[in-house]
């Protein structure tokens, strides 16, 4: 097991690790909109969903990963009336890929933001 950090993604705000890659498996902790300073970015669902998804990109990246090698997502949503507009970004991000996804509204998330999402994702092996 080891533990995956990077400078390319706000670092942890609690006990916990970015993601933890395990054999050719990578699990991601759930981003939320957080930029770099570790402040939270301003705006609307879609705003902070392109700032989880560029933190997300940057935790793939420094495992060796990608959003086209992600198998599964789990998404929570502080409100599902913003199911569509998350939808719409979420289905930029991974085009044709269509990993498994569960979405689930929830009563609070952290800092108050309106979304956090967590990946499973394969590490490239090369031969």
């Amino acid at each position: 097991m080891e533990l995956i950090s990077t400078t390319a993604a706000p670092a942890a705000i609690g006990p916990y690790s970015q993601a933890v890659k395990l054999g050719n498996l990578l699990f991601t902790s759930g981003q939320i909109p957080l930029g770099l300073d570790g402040q939270i970015v301003q705006g609307g669902i879609k705003e902070q969903a392109h700032q989880v998804f560029a933190n997300l990109k940057g935790v793939l990246e420094a495992a060796g990963s990608s959003f086209d090698q992600v198998v599964k997502a789990t998404v929570f949503l502080k409100d599902m009336n913003q199911f569509a507009e998350l939808n719409e970004i979420y289905g930029s991000y991974f085009g044709d890929h269509k990993p498994a996804r569960s979405t689930v509204e929830v009563a609070r998330l952290p800092r108050d933001v309106f979304v956090e999402i967590e990946l499973i994702a394969v590490i490239s092996v090369e031969i």
